[in-house]
């Protein structure tokens, strides 16, 4: 017997699922500054394109965060907690270090803002490996689907207000009090962590930097059947994402759309769906439990890519286009609330931070190494034939989730 409604709205209703949400948005609040609304204001400010160019490369601490996380594990701040001290630093820091952005000058002083960039995007990479590691620790086993959602909720909406609307600001009031504004945003994220509850369970720290750096890795391959889960890992997403990287060139190169159509209904309508697919697959998590909703959602979305296809055929159609827009950002959001909890439920809490920091850059090798060939495959096999073959690279992942399955239904998490 599933659960009821009551416990449906009571999941949704805790104060760690409202702490995830509104984490969510502290997390996803500097990523745009350090990137697109960034580049936009050297743009208007007449930067050297090349200059703007190397900017991109502050975003690297979020692909390294792996390398300090041990340290956020073995260290515990005299304040809030193992997890909320190290969090509310963080936001504090970057509070302080986005406006400092404010008052900086792309024109006269480039690199200098360079280096703010540089440590915002250090300071985010860092906060970020401490609230993944708090979600984890707090959330119970049937919470992770709804808390994965409300997170993705939570960051979207951040991106949009720092992507988006600070584009809009910055047209009525200026670059430097719109990144004011932006620090200031920052405070949702302090309110968040002085709301938010310690782990209902006494969690030790590793004893010393050794075990905090080792002990992640002696832990999990400890565990039957851990080289597989990795590659399950890397995996599970890959359709999703192999897909996703011609998406925007497909609608307007290969379908015909304008770029008003595609920001209308690919970023718009898309993200609407996303949101909704994350919220509708993480409370529909609590029915099915971890492995049936990563093998139901895993193959809607292969099924989605197949929409694509079904409008490569159909040309220029707006209805066909809004069906496989909504469809794959449906899916793909159920997809990332199963797959966050799967990345939850693998890591161990003495050593959260350190587990999900490379849990999580390893999920992002899939996309990396095959986003390349997706331009060299689209021309060479068609539009159509390329999204027909992105839905069976699905098939790997599924077919080791399958093989897994013993493993996955076991998989709790939280481990002392």
């Amino acid at each position: 017997m599933g659960p009821g409604f009551s416990e449906y709205f009571q999941a949704f209703r805790n104060r760690r699922i409202g702490v995830t949400a509104l984490l969510g948005f502290s997390s996803g609040l500097p990523l745009a500054l350090t990137s697109g609304t960034l580049q936009a204001w050297m743009s208007t400010a007449g930067v050297d394109i090349r200059t703007i160019g190397i900017f991109a490369l502050v975003g690297i601490p979020y692909t390294m965060k792996f390398l300090w996380s041990p340290l956020m594990d073995r260290f515990v701040p005299p304040w809030l907690g193992r997890r909320r001290g190290w969090i509310i630093l963080m936001q504090v820091v970057l509070m302080f270090s986005i406006a400092a952005m404010g008052f900086a000058s792309p024109e006269r002083a480039p690199w200098a803002l360079a280096a703010l960039a540089l440590f915002v995007a250090f300071s985010s990479a860092s906060q970020d490996i401490v609230i993944d590691a708090y979600r984890t620790d707090i959330l119970h086993e049937t919470e992770r689907g709804i808390g994965a959602a409300l997170f993705v909720f939570g960051y979207r909406i951040a991106m949009l207000i720092s992507g988006a609307l600070a584009l809009i600001l910055s047209d009525r009031i200026g670059w430097h009090s719109t990144y004011l504004i932006m620090a200031g945003c920052m405070l949702t994220g302090v309110i968040a962590s002085l709301w938010g509850p310690e782990p209902e369970k006494k969690i030790a720290p590793p004893g010393n930097l050794r075990e905090a750096v080792w002990g992640p890795l002696i832990d999990f391959f400890s565990r039957p059947s851990a080289g597989m889960a990795l590659l399950l890992i890397v995996l599970y997403k890959l359709a999703d994402a192999y897909a996703g990287t011609m998406t925007t060139p497909f609608l307007i190169r290969g379908a015909g759309f304008s770029a008003t159509d595609v920001g209308a209904v690919n970023k718009g309508f898309g993200l609407a769906a996303l949101i909704i697919g994350a919220m509708f697959g993480g409370a529909l998590m609590i029915r099915l439990g971890l492995y049936r909703s990563l093998m139901f959602f895993g193959i809607l979305q292969a099924v989605s890519n197949l929409s694509f296809m079904l409008l490569a055929w159909s040309g220029k159609n707006y209805g066909v286009m809004i069906f496989a827009v909504g469809f794959e950002n449906l899916t793909g959001g159920m997809g990332t609330a199963a797959f966050i909890s799967l990345l939850m439920a693998l890591c161990n809490s003495r050593f959260s931070a350190t587990q999900y920091a490379l849990l999580s850059s390893l999920a992002a090798l899939g996309r990396i190494f095959i986003a390349p060939t997706s331009g060299y495959l689209a021309g060479s096999v068609g539009w159509a034939t390329f999204f027909f073959i992105t839905a069976l690279t699905a098939l790997p992942g599924l077919g080791l989730l399958w093989l897994l399955k013993k493993e996955v239904t076991g998989y709790t998490g939280g481990q002392a």
